[in-house]
Parts: structure tokens; sequence; C-alpha cells
């Protein structure tokens, strides 16, 4: 039994798996990490193994506590990934970009793959069919652009995330919710558009805390699932298992 750790920039997110069979699913915040995995492991007798991938400003002597309870692997630079990556700057490449990145090279190998994550930020990342990685790109989320709008202006309003009622937004928060919300989806789309047009084969996936929420409003066909990054810990693990 498998317990996977995403240290993410607002929030950390954990899951058992049992193979490749997601038992339960955790989410917390940074300042609960010791309580909850405690919680998780004394649940979960079986746990064995821990694998961590963190992009927050949690390290490796975070998870100390466990060390006499545990495994823990750390997915650094240093960890063997199913693809080539020819990011020129490899070491600025986020830790959450390349677990992603490997699985979506290990379920789809011969297909050209982008993984849209739709988090704090949103991050685009192509992997080719020959599993080579070659970059993508990076924008604000939806809560950044509802803050930047509010926290740079003198009078915007901070709004919670709404599906808009018109294109045409008839008040300031109408037109707020139209700007946010229908210009990433316009955003995402003309990603995808760009990215199919010059390549065939091609997988696209969609994950992240907002996936489920701009799923329903993108016009192209997509693989939406907001686990995305926890089963590519998982199969991240089994990969470096088999590969040792």
């Amino acid at each position: 039994m498998l317990l996977v750790i995403d240290v993410g920039n607002s929030r950390i997110k954990a899951a058992v798996f049992e193979e490749n069979i997601l038992l339960e699913k955790f989410v917390f915040q940074k300042e609960k990490l010791v309580e909850e995995i405690n919680n998780i492991v004394d649940s979960f007798a079986k746990i064995k193994d821990v694998i961590v991938s963190s992009v927050g400003s949690i390290d490796e002597n975070h998870f100390s506590f466990l060390n006499e309870r545990v495994k823990i692997i750390f997915i650094n630079h240093q960890s063997s990934f199913p693809f080539k990556n020819n990011y020129s700057t490899p070491s600025t490449l986020g830790i959450d970009r390349m677990v992603l990145a490997a699985g979506a090279s290990l379920l789809y190998p011969d297909y050209n793959k982008l993984i849209i994550d739709a988090g704090t930020c949103v991050t685009y990342d192509y992997i080719d069919d020959k599993n080579t990685y070659l970059g993508g790109a990076i924008s604000p989320g939806i809560k950044l652009r509802y803050e930047s709008l509010h926290n740079y202006t003198a009078k915007l309003p901070l709004l919670e995330k709404k599906v808009p009622e018109n294109l045409i937004g008839n008040s300031t928060k109408e037109s707020i919710h139209s700007g946010v919300v229908i210009g990433l989806k316009n955003e995402i789309d003309g990603f995808i558009d760009n990215y199919i047009s010059s390549n065939a084969k091609f997988i696209i996936i969609l994950t992240g805390g907002d996936a489920d929420f701009l799923a329903k409003q993108l016009k192209n066909t997509i693989f939406a699932n907001s686990n995305f990054l926890l089963e590519s810990l998982n199969l991240l693990y089994q990969y470096n298992q088999k590969n040792d």
C-alpha cells in the first residue's frame, strides 16, 4: 500500500493507493501536515512506502516524523523519469510538471500529449510521441486573475469564481466573471487549437483544482481528471520500483 503526497502552492493533497486503485483522497492545509499524515498512516496500517512531490515551502525535513514508520521517497530533479527532458533550463522545471509529464508518458507513450494543470497557475506541458518533454507555458490561474483585478485596482471587488451568465457582462461583477472565466476558457481552447493544428495523434489531459469547473465549458475534447497528479505519482513510484 502506498501513500502519495503532493505539496502544492496553497494546499497539500494526498491519496492512498493499492496498486492502481485509489482508495481514499485527502486535502488539507500545510499547517496540518503532521497531524493529517499521522492520521492517514494510523488508519491504513499497510502503508509501507510514501512518495512526496513538493513545489511549496515544505521540504524533506518536514517529513522526518515519519522516518521510523515508513520508507519515504522524495521526487526531485535527480529522480528517474520515463521521458527525455529537452527543457533548456531543466533545473527550473517544476517537480509537479515533471510528475504530470511522467504520468502522461507512462499512460500514453505513443501519443503527443498536452497536460493542462489548472491550479494556482495554469501550466501547459507538451510531450511528443517519442516521450520527449519539449516545454509549454505558464499563466495565472482563476483565483490569481480575480485577486489581481481586486488588488491592483482601486474599486474592483474580489469575487468568487462563477460561470458567467452571458459573454457580455451587464454589470461590473458580471464583466469580471466574463473576463476571468471566459478569458481563461478561450486561452485554453486557443492553446489546444494551436497544438492540435501542428500535431496528429493527440491526447489532452486537464487536471488541477479548477479542472472540473473548466472542463464543461471548453469546446475541445479532453480527459478531465482532477486526480491526475496523484495518479501520476503512483505510476512514477511503480516505474522506479521496476527500474531500480
